[in-house]
């Protein structure tokens, strides 16, 4: 697939910096940005690969306004697959601009985002798995996030999925011989097509429960901070966040709206949300922020519920305590650095089966013990091996292949012949295709697109 025209983007974070690229990809790209770059050095032919110094050229004022390199990639051994160039100048917005308008001038579009990726892709350059995973690399929180995504556009999963697919089709060639050479004495049996289809599953069975752990370094898992009025869940919100986020006082109720702040502990990330407390609401605004901590809290994956170990226990720290059981929590114990009148082991006897940390917000006692507590219970501790699953769309379509699986597995059991199976099995392909990009639904490949920045 070829493009007829020339696209053209800043390729750097938008604002101020020591230096700044302008990239193009398409056919002109070479003869667009000859028409405003000229090289310190007079050259007939700009070389490919080598920077070469030179000023920008404005023909409208006639004069030179900025000094640049130009570097040259002929296709096909680019991003793109496309002859592309790169013009590095100063950071400045102004003059990065000013180069995009002038290139806009001499016959490029402005690129959409994701375009070039977008190029990449459609001229074979990657597959729709490297691509996400160029998404992920840009927009990775953790470097363990980082190693998984690169590992990913290295190809890493697309040969696994790809290993998927050959065993699909080397099962369902083998079903069709059984079906049209059925004197032939090689044949396959029930008990090999039985191991295939088991082995086959259980593997996809792992991928898809590496989402739940590949979401933690991507989505981040959300976890509520809850408890009555005043027990010091701002100032554990602000601990963990490494700032002072939330407004904290010494008088109950500061917090009437819910803060959401991303944290990195270890190599996952959480979503903390700080909600009001969790009492009787004397006011309109305490009435809403109420209300929206309990949404909150039945929304989040699991919780930080909150209680003040100086202070006796009320009824209000009683009733949380006896909510959310189906919710994966830990009891903070917090202020342990006032006299206490509540311990740990009184909780954990009264309240069997929950997690109790006892710290100190304010003095940082025992943070790290809780972080900790934090991400054995929410992260998945299972070895899923190198593949990580970071996409929905992945997970979603991956269920579908596996639910097809068992089909014909159930079908396999139920002494159905070999034309059921190989049916079920060609069904199965066409999701198997679509999870490498080789079936392209124009919806999926829009989401994906629009994600990435203009210039990526």
């Amino acid at each position: 697939m070829r493009f007829e025209d020339t696209i053209i983007a800043i390729s750097t974070p938008p604002g101020y910096g020591g230096l700044g690229i302008v990239r193009l990809s398409g056919q002109d790209s070479l003869r667009i940005a000859q028409s405003f770059f000229q090289p310190l050095r007079s050259k007939k032919n700009i070389p490919p690969r080598r920077p070469i110094l030179g000023k920008i050229y404005h023909p409208q004022e006639k004069c030179f306004f900025e000094e640049a390199l130009l570097t040259y990639f002929p296709a096909p051994k680019t991003y793109t697959r496309e002859d592309m160039v790169e013009i590095s100048c100063h950071g400045s917005p102004l003059l990065l601009e000013e180069v995009i308008r002038l290139g806009v001038e001499a016959g490029a579009r402005l690129a959409r985002p994701g375009e070039f990726t977008l190029r990449a892709y459609l001229n074979g350059r990657l597959d729709i798995l490297q691509a996400e995973a160029v998404l992920d690399l840009i927009k990775a929180t953790s470097l363990h996030q980082a190693r998984i995504s690169f590992q990913q556009l290295e190809g890493s999963l697309s040969r696994t999925f790809r290993s998927v697919r050959e065993e699909l089709v080397d099962l369902l060639s083998w079903l069709e011989t059984n079906i049209e050479f059925p004197e032939e004495e090689v044949k396959i049996t029930s008990e090999q097509i039985k191991e295939i289809l088991t082995s086959l599953i259980d593997h996809l069975q792992t991928l898809i429960q590496s989402y739940a752990l590949g979401k933690t370094f991507s989505e981040g898992v959300q976890l509520a901070i809850i408890g009555r009025a005043n027990v010091g869940k701002s100032t554990l919100f602000n601990a963990l966040c490494g700032e002072e986020r939330a407004i904290v006082t010494a008088l109950p109720g500061t917090t009437r709206d819910y803060l959401e702040e991303k944290v990195l502990i270890k190599n996952s990330v959480f979503r903390l949300v700080d909600t009001a407390g969790l009492s009787q609401p004397s006011h309109p605004a305490e009435k809403e922020g109420l209300r929206r901590t309990q949404q909150r809290a039945q929304q989040a994956e699991g919780l930080l519920l909150v209680i003040d170990a100086s202070e006796e226990l009320t009824s209000e720290d009683r009733h949380l305590l006896n909510s959310f059981k189906e919710k994966p929590k830990i009891i903070v114990l917090n202020k342990i650095d006032r006299p206490q009148k509540v311990s740990a082991m009184e909780i954990k006897r009264q309240f069997s089966g929950n997690v109790v940390v006892p710290i100190s917000a304010l003095k940082g006692t025992h943070l790290e013990q809780l972080k900790e507590k934090i991400h054995k219970l929410f992260v998945p501790q299972k070895d899923f091996g190198q593949e990580v699953i970071l996409h929905q769309r992945q997970k979603v379509l991956l269920e579908q292949i596996k639910s097809g699986l068992e089909k014909t597995l159930h079908l396999l059991q139920e002494n159905y012949s070999e034309e059921h199976l190989s049916e079920e099995i060609r069904q199965i392909l066409p999701a198997v295709n679509e999870l490498l990009g080789e079936i392209r639904n124009e919806e999926i490949l829009e989401n994906i697109f629009n994600q990435f920045c203009i210039g990526k």
